[in-house]
């Protein structure tokens, strides 16, 4: 049960990383989606979405393998 409870967490941000991939996609090849006014504010959007869902990945990644001490000496919790 826990397992599908992480991957639930997990679908959510790696989604919004993905809408930011294709705004950005977008941008490049000049289609204009219908939320933003101009080019550069889809990028930057896209750009946020992309950031904040693959940190949020990472970072839960990171976290969980910190708790079973599967990290480097350097990355180990100073206590």
């Amino acid at each position: 049960m826990i397992r599908i409870i992480a991957l639930l967490i997990l679908v959510v941000p790696g989604f919004l990383a993905g809408v930011g991939i294709k705004l950005m996609r977008d941008m490049l090849f000049g289609i204009l989606q219908p939320p933003f006014p101009f080019l550069w504010m889809q990028f930057i959007a896209g750009l946020l979405l992309f950031l904040g869902g693959l940190g949020f990945v990472a970072g839960f990644i990171f976290r969980r393998d910190r708790k079973q001490d599967k990290v480097q000496p350097k990355f180990q919790n100073k206590e």
